[in-house]
C-alpha cells in the first residue's frame, strides 16, 4: 500500500498557530525517551536540560550571550525565505565576518581607539554580506542552486579561517597555539553589567535586529516585495518587482547579519580568533527562523529556546554523564517535528488511489 501526500485546500490556521509548540513537546518525549533508553530518570533529565540552566543568574547571562547570535541570524535568514531565496550557508558567513572584523585588531593592534569598535562591527557585517553576495550572484546570473553553493562556501570559510590562524595571522607571542593575539579592551565588545555577569551588546544588536525586521516587513516596500515574491514569484514579477534584484538584496541582508553576529561573538565573547568561533550556531539558526514562524517575536522567542539547548547540554555534560552530541539530538529532533508538523498541517496523508484521503 503506497502512501502520498495530497495538499489540503484550507489548512487549519489553528494548528498553524500551535506547531511549534506541539513541535517543542513531542521533542519533550522524544527527548524523555532518550534519557529514559540511556539509564537517566526523563523527568531529572528534562529538568537539568531545560530548567536548571535558568536558576543562576549568572546562566542567563549565557543564555543571553547564546541566544544573540541565533537571534541575528535567524532575522536574516528569515528575509531570505520569506522571499523563496534558501540561504544554507549562514554558518560561513558568521564565520568571514569573524575575520573581517578581526583584520583591524589582529593586523594593526597599534590603531586601538574609541572607533575600532564601531569599524571592526561594520567590517564584520561588511565580510559576511560579500560572502553572501556569492551564491545570490551566482543564482542570479547562471541559475546556480543557491543551497549548494551557499552550503558548500561554508567550507571554504572554515579552512580559511583555520589556515588564517595556524598561519598568517598566528599570535607570534602565543607559544605556538592556533590563535590569533588577545584583542585588546577597546576592541572587545563591552559587557552589559559587569557586576552581574558576562552577557554583553550583542543581545541588545539581536533585538533591534528583530524590530527592525518587523518595519521592513510591515511598513516598506522592500517588505511589501519580499511577501509578493515569496507567496507567488509570477504575482511580483506582474507587478514589475525584481526576483533577481530582491536575490541580491535579502542574501546581502542575511549575509550582513550573519558577518555581524560573527564579530560579535569573537569580540564580545572570545576576545580573539581560534580555528573555531562557532558551535554551529550558523546551522541552528535555520531552526529558529523555522520555529520562530520566520516572524520577528518569534524568532526572538525560539532563539532563546535553541541557546537554552546549548547550555542544557553543557548542564547535562557535567551532571549526568551525556555526550556533547546530545545538543545536536535535542535540536535535530526539534527542527523534525517542525517540519513533520507543518507537513501535516498542510499536507493530508492519503492512500494512492484513495479520492476519499485519510
Amino acid at each position: 500500500m503506497a502512501l502520498e501526500l495530497v495538499k489540503r485546500p484550507s489548512p487549519s490556521r489553528l494548528f498553524a498557530a500551535l506547531s511549534p509548540f506541539i513541535a517543542f513537546a513531542l521533542t519533550l518525549l522524544a527527548g524523555a525517551l532518550l534519557f529514559k533508553i540511556q539509564g537517566v530518570p526523563p523527568l531529572a533529565g528534562l529538568y537539568t536540560y531545560f530548567v536548571e540552566p535558568l536558576t543562576e543568574t549568572w546562566s542567563l547571562h549565557e543564555l543571553a550571550i547564546k541566544a544573540a547570535p541565533l537571534i541575528l541570524i535567524a532575522v536574516g535568514l528569515a528575509v531570505c525565505f520569506l522571499s523563496n531565496n534558501w540561504n544554507i550557508g549562514a554558518e560561513g558567513q558568521f564565520i568571514l565576518g569573524g575575520i573581517f572584523g578581526s583584520a583591524l585588531p589582529v593586523l594593526y593592534p597599534e590603531l586601538s581607539n574609541n572607533t575600532t569598535l564601531p569599524v571592526m562591527l561594520l567590517m564584520g557585517a561588511a565580510g559576511g554580506a560579500l560572502f553572501g553576495l556569492i551564491p545570490a550572484f551566482l543564482k542570479v546570473k547562471f541559475n546556480a542552486n543557491e543551497i549548494l553553493t551557499s552550503l558548500m562556501l561554508v567550507y571554504v570559510a572554515q579552512l580559511l579561517l583555520d589556515w588564517l590562524v595556524r598561519g598568517p595571522w598566528r599570535n607570534p607571542a602565543g607559544f605556538g597555539f592556533p590563535q590569533t593575539r588577545a584583542f585588546d579592551e577597546l576592541a572587545r565588545l563591552p559587557a552589559i553589567d559587569n557586576m552581574a555577569g558576562r552577557a554583553h551588546w550583542g543581545i541588545a544588536f539581536a533585538l533591534i535586529a528583530a524590530l527592525a525586521l518587523w518595519w521592513l516587513l510591515r511598513s516598506t516596500r522592500s517588505g511589501f516585495e519580499i511577501r509578493v515574491i515569496g507567496a507567488s514569484p509570477r504575482a511580483g514579477a506582474f507587478a514589475g518587482f525584481s526576483s533577481k534584484r530582491l536575490t541580491l538584496f535579502a542574501f546581502a541582508l542575511s549575509g550582513g547579519l550573519a558577518g555581524l553576529a560573527g564579530i560579535v561573538e569573537v569580540s564580545g565573547t572570545i576576545g580573539q580568533l581560534q580555528p573555531s568561533i562557532s558551535p554551529g550556531y550558523g546551522f541552528t539558526a535555520i531552526i529558529v527562523a523555522f520555529l520562530g514562524r520566520l516572524n520577528p517575536a518569534g524568532i526572538v522567542a525560539a532563539g532563546t529556546v535553541l541557546a537554552l539547548t546549548y547550555l542544557g547540554g553543557e548542564a547535562a555534560q557535567m551532571s549526568l554523564g551525556l555526550s556533547d552530541k546530545a545538543v545536536r539530538v535535542f535540536q535535530g529532533l526539534l527542527l523534525f517535528f517542525v517540519l513533520a508538523t507543518d507537513t501535516l498541517i498542510h499536507y493530508q496523508l492519503r492512500r494512492s488511489g484513495d479520492t476519499h484521503g485519510a
